[in-house]
């Protein structure tokens, strides 16, 4: 009995020694087990690899958002953009005095004082429609007629809008464009081929439109035509009232120049023509 009694402490210190040995190498060993690896990590996280990482990772973020930028870039050089296509001229004659600038990538701004209050109005709509920022200041001989500011101002319009266009490099070239206006239906189709040359069938019910000359609308656009090297139809599909035929006429022209000066991202930048020139000569 006493020799099992020995036997069975013997048995429990033994293994009390052991547990408490054991307890005291754990932290030990789990020191050990937890810092093999420590060491590689903070090895691989050192300041020189943190850097290498970071400029690795920023040069894969600049390369993937230059991919979008480059396919969807609608102009050939940026920095035109930024600036605007702009022209700019002033027309002085014994007759008139005229300012015009016109920025084809606008917004809309309109600010005309041509001392004729319907023509105003439809320069009015070329900015609207066209989102064109078009600025005219004329005066003249309007105490004989309209005739003379009409026509110079478009010829002033024609050469802002030549300057404005540059050498044309990825551009539509092309536009055309039919607006409704209540009862009037008006189409347009242009080419800003450099070659000038007016299409022209509108007709009128009435010789005027408040003050304004219904036979001034057509030598509006000749006069344009012949500044600007633009080719140009103008048709009536139908109409009854004078003004709303003139102002669907605006609107089209509008619409359809907006349409052709915009430009093409599959051009990339170069010129609408397979004689790879566009020019007035």
């Amino acid at each position: 009995m006493e020799l099992s009694i020995s036997s069975r402490l013997l048995h429990n210190s033994s293994s009390n020694a052991a547990a408490i040995t054991l307890l005291k190498s754990k932290p030990s060993v789990h020191h050990r087990h937890t810092s093999i690896p420590l060491l590689p990590l903070q090895h691989s996280l050192s300041p020189l690899t943190l850097k290498q990482m970071n400029n690795n990772n920023s040069q894969s973020t600049l390369s993937c958002s230059s991919f979008p930028q480059r396919n969807t870039s609608p102009a050939p050089n940026s920095a035109s953009i930024v600036s605007g296509r702009i022209g700019e001229v002033e027309r002085v004659t014994k007759e008139t005095n005229v300012w015009v600038k016109i920025n084809l990538d606008g917004t809309g701004v309109a600010n005309s004082t041509t001392s004729i209050p319907f023509l105003d109005h439809m320069l009015d709509q070329l900015a609207s429609h066209g989102l064109f920022d078009v600025h005219v200041k004329a005066t003249g001989d309007i105490h004989i007629d309209d005739h003379h500011t009409n026509e110079d101002v478009a010829l002033a319009l024609g050469t802002a809008l030549l300057q404005s266009l540059g050498d044309r490099k990825g551009i539509n070239r092309f536009g055309d464009f039919s607006a409704p206006l209540d009862e009037a239906l008006v189409h347009v189709s242009l080419d800003l081929s450099g070659r000038p040359h007016l299409s022209y069938d509108l007709n009128f019910p009435t010789a005027r439109v408040g003050t304004y000359d219904t036979q001034l609308v057509e030598h509006f656009f000749q006069s344009l035509v012949n500044t600007s090297g633009m080719t140009l139809h103008i048709r009536q599909l139908a109409g009854k009232n004078s003004h709303h035929i003139i102002e669907a006429t605006f609107k089209a022209f509008a619409r359809a120049l907006r349409q052709a000066t915009e430009y093409d991202p599959r051009r990339l930048g170069t010129i609408p023509s397979s004689k790879g020139v566009l020019s007035r000569s």
